[in-house]
């Protein structure tokens, strides 16, 4: 399947549909899952990354247990918003999951996903670090899905005021 923007993946879906955000990292892939008015993200777990042949049925199993018709995957892009080495390897793993379950895709810049969520983690819920390192993959998922969900519903209100005044 083909890459999709975030406006395009949303017009694909039907009413009720969710998303799955997924971040994927070296050790771990973190899972989000939209509400199904898709305006809230919540953490929904964490697998250990594996051969993407395996880790293709464990996602197809979520998928269809939750009723997800999309997928936004992270995009981990540069600091200055390159598009570099690991946002390349991450736009090849997210069309070849897309291709093997069936599922659109879209990508969304998670740069800073999982500082933003230790330092919440730290200094909100004064976790330590192995208590961190639980949550925070899967909460990292649900902090990219939001923004992408947010931008959705930016993106898509009504003007309230005209240009003219």
């Amino acid at each position: 399947m083909a890459l999709f923007n975030i406006a395009e993946l949303m017009a694909d879906l039907g009413p009720g549909q969710r998303l799955l955000g997924i971040d994927p990292g070296a050790k771990s892939v973190g899972l989000a899952l939209s509400d199904v008015m898709r305006m809230v993200a919540s953490p929904y777990g964490v697998l250990k990354r594996e051969k993407l042949s395996v880790m293709a049925v464990k996602i197809n199993a979520i998928i269809r247990e939750h009723g997800v018709a999309g997928l936004v995957v992270g995009l981990p892009l540069s600091l200055d918003g390159q598009f570099g080495p690991a946002a390349q390897a991450a736009r090849d793993w997210a069309v070849s999951l897309s291709e093997m379950i069936q599922v659109p895709v879209t990508m969304w810049d998670e740069r800073l996903s999982s500082s933003a969520v230790n330092r919440a983690l730290i200094g909100e819920a004064d976790l330590s670090r192995k208590k961190r390192a639980d949550v925070v993959d899967k909460m990292a998922a649900a902090y990219m899905l939001q923004g992408a969900l947010d931008r959705f519903a930016i993106s898509s209100s009504p003007s309230w005021f005209s240009e003219e005044e």
